[in-house]
């Protein structure tokens, strides 16, 4: 059996005379998930359409619950554009809406295909005859439980039940950042957040074994194995800092040491930005939240920034990050009881206002730009995408094998290419 899906492109529509290259890049992104199974990927009139047969409908439904670049979608039934094939699918579809509880309707409808003899209101008005005589569902035109939903286009489908989705721009439309991951709630989120504009994220992680267990390492990795859901992929590059932090803690006064290693983590950043071909540096930073996190210490670690450094969550306060935690699926994971860097070597009494002058003049103490670049040539790479996670999910092909292989890949050296 031929299920068809159709996703609902949003934002892509406002794009005018860019809107092709936008659409190509939904495209390809969908097609790089569904490398696993057999599906047909299309977009045509504003609408993502996908074709598979029963065994890839699994692979397909995460695929677009993970899309980035639609609004929502729905499996279809395609009929034939006749009103009376159209009639009984409307009341077929009342019936599993009335199995599923549903005591109200509305049809909607969209008729591209202007030949088609029925305009908008007259069809919805034929359309629901069926359903309405029999006595299957209650029409209410304002609070409906259940939208049973037309479309004539070069096909005819009929479909009811919609989901919401990721909304935002396909992941590759703005180019590539940075994302510094921690083991918290919030850096996982700003990735996702930067995701939705359409960038493209590698992402980094300062780890301090052994004040910092291979538990927390592997937290993190588990965190950016999830957005690569999302963004089609995300490199991570593990960076051992021990002997940075330890060189803080000896030579930084107490205060400061929580801001020199944000200071020195940013150094490093730059590093890697430039090696991995990234325009800009992000942050799960949100103004006031720590005590790095005021404006004056945000001010010093941006000093540090040879890049854009961009702050998704600057104005957002915990709840709606921990609601879209939860909502991607990182939650449960960020708050695992295993504590990165930053939280074992925090002071008790870290510096609020720091000025820029102030922060620069210590970390010029520190002589810790040796340790940095030797810390950013000891780095590890690890490499999560999409489209294995699909395979080891749901992969039926000769494929599953050879794409699963990438989750599982051991860390890499940096002598490798981060690419």
């Amino acid at each position: 059996m031929t299920h068809t899906f159709l996703g609902k492109i949003g934002e892509l529509i406002l794009k005018g005379s860019n809107i092709k290259s936008f659409e190509h890049q939904l495209v390809q992104n969908t097609k790089y998930y569904l490398q696993s199974v057999n599906a047909k990927v299309s977009l045509q009139a504003g609408r993502l359409y996908i074709d598979c047969d029963d065994d890839a409908v699994p692979a397909v439904e995460w695929t677009l619950n993970h899309l980035i670049g639609i609004t929502g979608w729905a499996e279809a039934i395609v009929v034939e554009k006749d009103i009376e094939a159209i009639k009984l699918q409307v009341l077929e579809e009342a019936k599993k809406a009335r199995e599923n509880g549903a005591k109200t309707f509305k049809l909607e409808s969209r008729r591209s295909d202007k030949s088609f003899p029925y305009d908008h209101y007259s069809l919805c008005r034929e359309a629901a005859t069926l359903a309405y005589e029999q006595k299957i569902l209650d029409v209410d035109v304002h609070n409906p439980d259940v939208v049973i939903m037309i479309e004539v286009r070069e096909r005819c489908f009929v479909y009811s039940d919609r989901k919401k989705t990721c909304r935002g721009l396909p992941v590759g439309v703005s180019g590539k950042g940075l994302l510094l991951l921690s083991g918290g709630l919030d850096s996982p989120v700003a990735g996702y957040k930067m995701m939705s504009r359409g960038m493209a994220i590698d992402s980094c992680y300062f780890h301090a074994y052994p004040y910092t267990s291979d538990e927390a390492r592997e937290k993190v990795e588990h965190l950016c194995e999830i957005i690569a859901g999302y963004g089609i992929r995300c490199h991570i590059n593990i960076i051992p800092f021990t002997e940075v932090q330890m060189q803080i803690k000896k030579k930084s006064p107490e205060s400061y040491t929580t801001l020199m290693l944000r200071l020195c983590m940013m150094k490093c950043a730059n590093m890697l930005a430039k090696r991995t071909g990234a325009s800009c540096i992000i942050t799960g930073e949100s103004l006031g939240q720590v005590a790095s996190q005021t404006i004056e210490n945000m001010a010093c670690t941006e000093s540090m920034a040879e890049f854009p450094l961009l702050r998704p969550l600057v104005g957002t306060d915990k709840e709606d990050i921990i609601a879209t935690a939860k909502q991607i699926g990182t939650y449960e994971t960020s708050i695992l009881p295993y504590e990165d860097c930053c939280v074992l070597f925090s002071p008790k009494h870290p510096v609020l206002r720091a000025t820029v002058e102030e922060a620069k003049q210590i970390y010029e103490s520190l002589g810790v730009d040796d340790l940095i670049k030797e810390a950013f040539e000891k780095r590890q790479l690890r490499r999560y995408e999409s489209r294995s996670t699909v395979a080891q999910l749901f992969g039926t092909n000769d494929k599953k094998e050879e794409l699963a292989k990438i989750n599982t890949m051991p860390l890499k050296s940096n002598t490798e290419s981060e690419d």
